[in-house]
Order: structure tokens, then sequence, then C-alpha cells
């Protein structure tokens, strides 16, 4: 191998395992946060321009009979991206399988979504829908028969399934925040230390979490 494809294999590595590191916060966000995160897609595409990459260098690799060891540390790396991306993206179907109507009623939430996502979304609403009329709904008396409402007397659509926002969740600060008011009130007020592990509602850091300045776990 020559020397410049070297040096292409070395950067290709760091270069992964910096998207590696940023692969495995938002995977860790968005498996502790109660609802979907925004899509990070910069992030998901150098991810698979990464696993790409990693994928050639290998194939390169075994056509120039390059030390078995070093197979092995390039392999792992390309294993934990696959996995991370992987994990990630399944956990955002998940959600959207869960909160399809909930996601669906906002445009918050749906612009949260990737294209692809969204399409998801529309598509699984629609076959839940059609499943319910013709299963259940059309069997049922009027006024009983909405796929979001319990009955005609209902104001708002109570059988909706919703993200508990209320939800305790472990994170950890990124930088120090100073006082932060956790209630609407300013009763409760506590002092974000950067590196310091905490324990709070998600619907009063959800701000934070969002800007970056503060990490689930």
């Amino acid at each position: 191998m020559s020397s410049w494809e070297d040096e292409d294999s070395a950067a290709a590595s760091a270069a992964a395992t910096t998207d590696v590191e940023l692969l495995k916060r938002a995977w860790r966000n968005e498996k502790a946060a109660p609802e979907i995160l925004h899509f990070d897609s910069a992030l998901v595409s150098r991810a698979r321009e990464q696993i790409q990459l990693l994928e050639e260098t290998l194939d390169d690799f075994t056509d120039n009979g390059v030390d078995d060891l070093v197979v092995s540390l390039y392999q792992m790396d390309l294993d934990r991206t696959l996995f991370l991306l992987r994990s990630y993206l399944r956990l955002r179907l998940q959600k959207i399988e869960k909160y399809m109507a909930h996601i669906s009623n906002s445009d918050d939430l749906l612009s949260r979504l990737s294209q692809q996502e969204q399409r998801f979304a529309k598509s699984c609403k629609e076959i839940m829908e059609k499943h319910l009329e013709q299963s259940v709904l059309s069997k049922l008396p009027y006024g009983y028969d909405s796929v979001t409402r319990q009955s005609l007397s209902s104001t708002e659509d109570d059988m909706v399934p919703e993200p508990q926002l209320d939800t305790f969740v472990f994170c950890k600060t990124k930088s120090d925040v100073g006082a932060f008011q956790l209630d609407d009130v300013g009763e409760e007020v506590v002092d974000l230390v950067a590196d310091d592990l905490y324990v709070l509602r998600y619907k009063s850091i959800k701000g934070l979490v969002e800007a970056g300045r503060i990490d689930l776990i």
C-alpha cells in the first residue's frame, strides 16, 4: 500500500472516530428522551459516508494482504458505527410508531423528522386508521367510532398516546449553565455546573437538550 493510501486511511479512521462519538451522543439522547428529537441529517449523512469509506478500506486491505490485527481494528470501527446508526434510526422509528397520531397532529414534531420518516409516519397512520375502521370502529355505536376520541362528548383527542415529558431523566451538563429555573413559577432553581450529573424532569431541560448544552445518559 502506498504512503498516500496510508494517509487517507488514517484520516478516514480519525474522522470516523469523531463522527462515531457524535453519533453515540445522538443515540444516547434519543434513547433517553421520552419524545422524538430533531433528526440529525448532517451527522447521519457523514456516518453513512464513513461506513462506505471503511468498507472500501477493508476491501483494499484484503486485496493487499494487510496485517490481520489492522483489519480487525478497522472492522471493529465499522461494526460499531453500523450498530449505532441502525440503533439510532430504529429508536426513532419505534417512537414514530408509538406516537404516530400525536406527531402527525403537530407541525413542530413533524419538522423533527426526516423526509423518509415523515412518509413512514403518514403511511403508519393511514394503515392503522384503516385497520381500526374495518375491524373495530365500524362495529361500534354512533358517537363511539372515532380513532382519536372516546366519544362525541370528548373535547380533545383523549385516545392519542403522548410522550410523558414529566419523566425524570439522567443528564450531564456540557458547560456551565448557572442558575436554571426548573418550573414555571421560579420556586425550583438548580445551579447546573459543567460535567456534573443530574436527575431532572425532561420537560424542564428539553430546551437545553435541543440546544446541545446538556446530554442525556
